[in-house]
């Protein structure tokens, strides 16, 4: 079965990078501040002519003075340096950093974000906001950044990555992305591949954990710090290399922008060209949970699609307020974060630690993020009401069961129940039915409204939430899905990877229907194909998704043999991710749901029995984390008879469950045999719907952390690595 939104107009295939033309001028961080740099790829002489000083090694030199190099524009945003100035015509986005321009213009003095963990805190508006993305990217052309190269931007979740991201971008040049909690080695890995020609680094702090094993073996043309002072860096580290602050970047964009503007003839000596739709804007490395990651390209019409598109799916209003948590280089946080400053929002830049508070204290009308957020607060929300006295925690928990109730006799009626059964039910059968459906759904509806006065008011007063939590990212487990359904608070489910822009489907505010990831979004086509043979298969059917359209990738980063195996001729992405498509049915108990994309895991993850079965470990695994006695699990097998796991119980949990069955000996303490007797009969109650039980289960203490490596950056589980680690415990196992 196919799925399309729109007739998409781009084939997804490769193509090469243009070659880096080096820039005319550079101005190292050992230039006196008295001396003014250079006016960027202009042949007009400043009023006073400055200090001239050689390059650093690392930094290419110019070819000729006669003939200076292009430099490149985002050609909304800066119109003013393009050959016709402000007289262009430019009525819609051509590049990414367009949309400052239009967002400033629109919203000026509302404000745009807040970031109040960094030092200094910062409140930035619409129009302060284009301002210092301008001053960065001027800064940026004034030492020596030039289109297409590329410029590594390792830091975390902040504004000021935000300015620097959309800075490197506005001079045309590439900017490969990660953050702090990636090791030394990986991120030494992407430098190298990226050839990226700098770096820019959240803090003196990070910098200093990366001077031995990382600075001393790359080749850096500079260094940007974007957060504290740049005195406290390592200097033997930095020996050599030129290294700026935030504020020196932006003061010399400031200069170089003065200088522009007194010599606003430059625009029309054809030194700037603008940015194309087609034009790399950056390069994301892929987490890696089964290898070596892939640095995906990802051009300005990628995320321009994204920008344009996913209003359908997160209905913003100006004044809306956001809560920005995710890694900003993970494409779901960034993509959306760009698409959501287009519609005149207010960001609020937050982390794990301070979540709880700010949700109390914000009230945000949306939060996008990660299913473990959503899972996170589900068991916080538990923990609060277990703590609870035994007279509240029974209404509370009994009002809850009811709205589950309630909710899923309304989904009959409503015509929002899953079934992968392309057969519509008989006229009689569904009519009878949904009249059953009605009258326990009106007999419910009074204690679903005592539930949302007595309980659930105090829940949306503690995290607000008020319209929407957007999930994507990894698989959103079902009864986080139905709690939130019960106790009014919307989650919509989407889909995508890196290599999509990412998202590519996702369930909307009016068609929410639980366990799916809704339709695909404009100019998206979504197709199923048998795993062997590739053909196409009919709704309800299960197979490969593949993915055709604007928003899939240029290619892999010098890997045009991952990029033909990833996308064929006609331009189908293939996901890796095993799904299938809701039949369409005109009547039933199912009616709204066709045409809706199901997920059921990765092809990779699948687990072969000996006994010849397929087993999807993510249903499993799902059903398993429903328990408050398991923190992770991983579901083994693969070539043996029968299913095990790899569990690391929550052990405060366990000893509280041991306490109520007086299992623990005398020093307070439980044995390794008792808590898997606990956890293995926890597992028996989770599983008893599962198509497949677990049998022999291994626990171990050290949690699964992207610190020491069984995680990706984006919290997925690294199957291989957890399996190498445990080896010889899995074979005693089934032994």
């Amino acid at each position: 079965m196919l799925l399309a939104s729109s007739a998409p107009s781009s084939s997804g295939q490769m193509a090469a990078l243009r070659s880096p033309l080096p820039l005319l001028l550079h101005r190292p961080a050992a230039l006196p501040l008295r001396h003014r740099p250079r006016l960027l790829a202009s042949s007009v002489r400043p009023r006073r002519a400055p200090h001239v000083v050689p390059r650093c090694a690392a930094s290419p030199r110019p070819s000729s003075l006669e003939s200076p190099p292009h430099g490149k524009c985002s050609p909304l945003l800066e119109s003013a340096l393009l050959p016709g100035g402000n007289e262009l015509a430019v009525h819609e986005w051509k590049a990414v950093p367009d949309i400052w321009r239009t967002a400033a213009e629109k919203y000026a003095d509302r404000v745009a974000l807040l970031d109040p963990y960094h030092d200094p805190p910062s409140e930035l508006t619409y129009k302060q906001l284009e301002q210092q993305i301008l001053d960065f990217s001027h800064g940026l052309r004034a030492v020596g950044v030039a289109p297409d190269e590329k410029v590594a931007l390792f830091a975390d979740n902040s504004c000021r990555w935000l300015v620097a991201d959309q800075g490197i971008m506005a001079t045309g040049a590439i900017n490969v992305v990660r953050g702090t909690r990636s090791s030394d080695e990986e991120l030494f890995e992407i430098y190298n591949h990226s050839e990226s020609i700098a770096l820019v680094v959240d803090s003196p702090q990070f910098f200093n954990r990366l001077a031995e094993s990382f600075i001393s073996r790359i080749n850096a043309r500079f260094i940007v710090v974007l957060w504290g002072d740049k005195s406290y860096l390592n200097s033997e580290a930095v020996k050599g290399i030129p290294v700026y602050d935030y504020n020196d970047i932006t003061k010399l964009g400031q200069e170089n922008r003065n200088a522009l503007r007194h010599f606003p003839e430059q625009g029309q000596l054809g030194a700037f060209e603008a940015i194309t739709p087609e034009d790399v804007a950056t390069l994301i490395y892929t987490s890696g949970t089964g290898g070596t990651p892939k640095g995906v390209m990802l051009t300005h019409q990628n995320l321009l699609h994204q920008i344009n598109n996913l209003w359908d799916v997160v209905p913003a209003v100006p004044g809306d307020r956001f809560l920005s948590m995710l890694p900003p280089w993970h494409a779901y946080e960034r993509s959306t974060e760009y698409f959501i400053f287009t519609h005149g929002i207010q960001q609020v830049y937050t982390t794990v630690k301070y979540l709880k508070a700010d949700l109390q204290q914000y009230q945000p009308h949306y939060i996008i993020s990660v299913p473990l957020v959503y899972e996170t607060l589900y068991s916080s929300i538990q923990r609060q009401i277990s703590s609870s006295s035994s007279a509240r925690k029974t209404v509370a928990l009994a009002l809850i069961k009811i709205s589950l109730l309630y909710m899923e006799a309304k989904k009959i009626y409503e015509g929002t129940v899953l079934s992968n059964n392309p057969v519509e039910p008989s006229s009689i059968a569904y009519v009878v039915n949904c009249l059953r459906a009605r009258i326990v759904a009106a007999l419910l509806w009074p204690l679903h409204n005592l539930a949302k006065m007595l309980v659930y008011k105090k829940i949306h007063s503690s995290i607000g939430i008020s319209k929407a939590g957007i999930s994507g990212g990894g698989s959103l487990p079902m009864h986080v899905d139905k709690f939130f359904e019960a106790i009014g608070i919307k989650v919509q489910n989407g889909y995508g990877l890196t290599e999509t822009s990412p998202v590519v489907a996702a369930r909307r505010p009016l068609c929410n229907v639980l366990g799916t990831v809704g339709k695909p979004i404009k100019h998206t086509e979504i197709k199923i194909v048998d795993i062997e043979t590739g053909e196409v298969l009919p709704d309800g059917s299960k197979g490969i998704v593949k993915i055709k359209g604007l928003p899939v990738m240029k290619g892999y980063y010098k890997n045009p043999s991952a990029t033909n195996k990833a996308v064929d001729q006609d331009g189908w992405f293939n996901t890796g991710d095993i799904g299938w498509i809701a039949p369409r049915c005109a009547t039933g108990p199912s009616r709204k749901c066709g045409g809706l994309l199901v997920l059921e895991g990765r092809a990779k993850d699948t687990i072969v029995l000996t006994t010849g079965e397929n087993v999807e470990p993510a249903e499993l695994e799902e059903a398993a984390s429903r328990s408050n006695l398991i923190d992770q699990i991983m579901v083994i097998g693969q070539d043996r008879r029968r299913l095990g796991a790899i569990i690391v119980p929550n052990n405060d949990e366990v000893i509280a469950a041991a306490k109520r069955k007086s299992s623990l000996d005398g020093n307070n303490g439980l044995a390794k045999d008792k808590v898997m007797n606990l956890v293995y009969d926890e597992l028996r109650t989770c599983m008893a719907g599962c198509s497949f039980k677990i049998g022999p289960i291994l626990i171990v203490d050290e949690p699964f952390t992207i610190d020491n490596g069984l995680m990706t950056p984006t919290m997925k589980i690294r199957r291989e690595k957890v399996v190498a680690k445990y080896e010889k415990e899995i074979e005693a196992l089934y032994k």
